[in-house]
């Protein structure tokens, strides 16, 4: 569920192009092309490629939750002015994580059809809307689609040639994060 009826701004362009370059860093090192950025009133405080298959296989390392990982912890109570930026729409568990930690805003480059967790949006239970500790993050995308949906289609070949098969060892699109 994205809300592509928020227009996108100059920056927002810019940010997607860092997490581009990160992405193919990732994909440089081994990984799948993915590569996320977060931002705090315009200005980088974290950022990460995806880590998931090298050094060794690790479903969790996502860049969406990478990235979490490393923003400074004096920043969190400000996590609603958060904004996230990823080459390929999050799966369900980044999602989660986004949304747990209330960050307020996710600007995605490319859909992700069979995974992407923007259609959960809508089903979330009315806590998470109601302005509680965790609220529903604004959704916007995709931003970067001619840039970024090659990236999506290389993250599909990268699991589809893994050993376990069609998308690797947990089944589902949401290792592509």
């Amino acid at each position: 569920m994205s809300d592509n009826s928020v227009s996108h701004t100059r920056r927002d362009v810019e940010h997607l192009r860092r997490a581009v370059a990160l992405a193919l860093e990732a994909e440089r090192l081994g990984n799948v092309p993915v590569g996320a950025v977060i931002t705090l009133d315009d200005e980088v405080v974290a950022e990460a490629g995806n880590a998931l298959l090298v050094p060794a296989y690790d479903p969790r390392r996502h860049a969406e939750t990478e990235a979490l990982s490393r923003v400074p912890p004096s920043l969190w109570a400000k996590a609603r002015d958060l904004t996230c930026y990823t080459t390929l729409e999050p799966c369900v568990m980044c999602m989660g994580a986004l949304l747990l930690c209330g960050v307020g805003r996710v600007v995605y480059g490319a859909e992700d059809v069979e995974g992407g967790a923007g259609v959960v949006l809508a089903h979330l239970p009315v806590y998470y809307e109601g302005g509680g500790a965790a609220c529903v993050p604004r959704w916007v995308g995709p931003v970067l689609p001619e840039v970024c949906g090659p990236l999506a289609l290389r993250v599909r070949e990268r699991f589809d040639a893994l050993p376990c098969g069609k998308m690797g060892a947990a089944g589902h699109a949401e290792n592509r994060g």
